[in-house]
């Protein structure tokens, strides 16, 4: 799956969205226009304007209304549905095996960990992703899921509901939300009208009940064709969110077990709760069984476009099976074409050579992975090849080998610093203590900023996990900071922002700013702070790279500056760069005075890039980066961070081509 193509696909949905709305509202208008002229105002043309200004302010209001009501992101869209939010430091068994998998998954994107909801009344297996960004991203699942699937089948649900958040579908969803809603408040609208019309004249009466039944009719008409616009727009991508959960996990097993379950088990994916009718586009099943508007393909036919040999009848058995197991879903075992790939548990292992536990799903005996594929991570001094067009493919498309990876990742963090970095407090402390100097009295003095800011506990709290930092490999740095990142997120703004204070006083605290802590200042920034106004942050992305080119030169050329002591080497890394992205061209190589500065100005404009401009910003950052073909983690890391801001997610391991 290409990424920038994706996004380039969604924006073009966003606008055919925004013509087919713009139809349906001008027919609408029309058709109150025919009835306030047949029985109200008569053939009075500006009357018949003034109408159909109302109707026009109306329906934007109630849109806008409803958009402004989801401006908290995705969590928003949870509480819509009276989900219940998952705590960062569950114990609640099924939430934690949930917790992990979709941090495993997050890791493996490149992305932040999004919030978790749980709808807890909901018996049917469903999930859904929402928010603007991958920022401010929440993850919903039923009970259902929890209940009925095992780890393989949830890992699968989660994987199709994170390409959403790759492809940039959730900021679609949102709007489809808004949109929905103007067209329906013409039919609540009518309603009132339709039974406020008692107490009046009976001709008065008559007349208003019955421009209250035609605007009633009228506005579920709009709503009749806003589900088709619904379901045309989300049936293609849920077919691609198959197919990239595949992609992903690299074995149907599991999102295809979760589609027989629904298939063959009561409930299917069908919700109770009254809002279903809002999120069906995003959802991972249709909220209802049977339907004229399917916002999915029929679940027979998404089974089979993942196993061609599936056989219905397979799902007599299903149902026989979970009755025997007295609704346990580890005691179900489904047939499928790769089912002995599943039965060979490979194990992850370490650099060291000890074994990280769980089997890896997805791999036949006569393919076991190689070292580097199971889960090892490099040296820390390692240098590793990689290769401009190959890394810019792995944006936002993770594979079989980056989950495995991810998986090494998360079993390697050590357990003191993971549970702090979900603790609501702890990941204050984490996140200092990722930024705290290895020198005493440096270390001392920031130390001190802390306990000036907060507290005392606090600052000692961040002095006690820096002391496991110098046993963390420099890979997972990043993810110990993401996972830390939800339970931020839930910190009161006053505290977030006398954070982020603190944050900046300590990489300040030797009077100079190095790569790494602007990067980790800067990933707090895009990832947490941006997120508690995910609407007024989301940015779209129009600019093409040609009107650009100052800020990419800025950009190429401090990443080259920084990855080379030598600076005919770093002038060779710049011009590399810019012919990569801009063949043809003659840019000056020059070093910014104010780097922090340039580089903060450079990123803001480069994230306004169209898919393709960023595709080549990308490629020439990889090229700067890389110059002999090589690149050591610290500066994979750097690029990683660089990619966040750009909205280009990264994977964990960069690909040599």
């Amino acid at each position: 799956m290409d990424f920038f193509a994706q996004q380039a696909r969604v924006r073009r949905s966003a606008r055919w969205l925004v013509l087919l709305f713009a139809l349906a509202v001008t027919a609408i208008i029309a058709a109150i226009d025919l009835i306030c002229a047949l029985f109200l105002v008569g053939p009075r043309p500006q009357a018949l304007l003034g109408i159909s200004i109302a109707v026009l302010v109306l329906i934007g209001l109630c849109s806008l209304f409803r958009i402004a009501s989801l401006r908290g992101g995705g969590g928003a869209v949870a509480r819509s549905m009276n989900a219940t939010p998952v705590p960062a430091d569950t114990t609640h068994p099924q939430w934690k095996k949930l917790r992990n998998v979709i941090e495993e998954v997050a890791i493996a994107s490149g992305v932040p960990v999004p919030e978790i909801w749980v709808m807890e009344n909901e018996p049917g297996i469903n999930a859904f992703a929402a928010g603007y960004t991958p920022a401010d991203a929440a993850v919903c699942v039923t009970q259902g899921c929890l209940d009925k699937l095992d780890r393989d089948e949830l890992q699968g649900v989660i994987a199709h509901e994170f390409s959403h958040v790759l492809n940039g579908d959730m900021r679609l969803n949102i709007r489809l939300i808004g949109l929905l809603f103007g067209i329906l408040a013409l039919g609540m609208i009518g309603r009132f009208l339709m039974y406020s019309s008692s107490g009046r004249s009976r001709r008065d009466s008559g007349n208003i009940a019955l421009v209250g039944l035609a605007v009633f009719v009228i506005g579920y008409i709009g709503l009749f064709f806003g589900k088709i616009i619904q379901a045309a727009v989300a049936r293609a991508r849920e077919s691609l969110a198959d197919a990239s959960a595949v992609q992903f996990t690299r074995q149907t097993t599991g999102i295809a077990g979760a589609l027989k379950k629904i298939a063959a088990l009561e409930f299917g994916s069908q919700l109770q709760a009254s809002g279903r009718d809002e999120v069906r586009h995003m959802l991972f099943g249709d909220a209802e069984m049977s339907s004229l508007f399917a916002t999915h393909p029929p679940i027979l036919e998404r089974i089979k476009a993942l196993e061609p040999q599936f056989d219905p009848q397979e799902l007599e058995q299903i149902v026989k099976q979970w009755a025997a197991a007295g609704g346990n879903p580890d005691s179900i075992e489904l047939r499928h074409p790769d089912h002995e790939w599943n039965r060979f548990a490979h194990q992850l292992v370490d650099a060291d050579g000890d074994t990280l536990g769980n089997p890896l799903p997805g791999f036949p005996p006569d393919h076991p992975p190689s070292h580097a594929s199971a889960g090892a991570l490099p040296p820390r001094g390692a240098q590793v090849a990689i290769a401009a067009a190959a890394v810019a493919s792995q944006v936002g498309t993770p594979g079989s080998d980056d989950y495995r990876a991810a998986s090494a990742l998360h079993a390697r963090i050590p357990d003191t610093l993971a549970s702090a970095a979900r603790d609501p407090r702890g990941a204050l402390a984490v996140v200092f203590a990722l930024a705290l100097s290895d020198q005493p009295d440096l270390q001392q003095r920031q130390v001190q900023l802390i306990a000036q800011a907060f507290d005392a506990s606090l600052a000692e709290a961040a002095r006690g996990l820096m002391s496991h930092m110098g046993e963390l490999h420099p890979m997972l740095r990043l993810p110990l900071a993401q996972l830390a990142f939800p339970a931020l997120k839930r910190r009161p703004r006053t505290e977030l922002e006398n954070f982020t204070k603190t944050l900046d006083a300590l990489i300040r605290a030797d009077n100079q700013v190095d790569l790494d802590e602007y990067c980790l200042a800067k990933l707090v920034q895009v990832q947490v702070i941006a997120a508690l106004d995910p609407s007024a942050n989301f940015k779209v992305g129009s600019v093409r790279l040609s009107d650009a080119q100052e800020a990419l030169r800025d950009l190429c050329a401090l990443i080259a500056h920084f990855g080379n002591d030598d600076m005919d080497a770093a002038r060779r890394a710049f011009l590399l760069a810019m012919q990569e992205a801009l063949p043809g061209s003659t840019p000056l190589f020059a070093i910014p005075e104010d780097w922090q500065t340039a580089l903060d100005d450079a990123l803001q404009k480069l994230a306004r890039l169209n898919p393709e401009g960023k595709e080549l910003a990308v490629r020439a950052l990889v090229r700067a980066i890389a110059e002999d073909g090589q690149v050591n983690v610290a500066e994979s890391e750097v690029l990683r961070v660089v990619c966040a801001v750009l909205g280009c997610p990264l994977p964990p391991i960069l690909s040599n081509g």
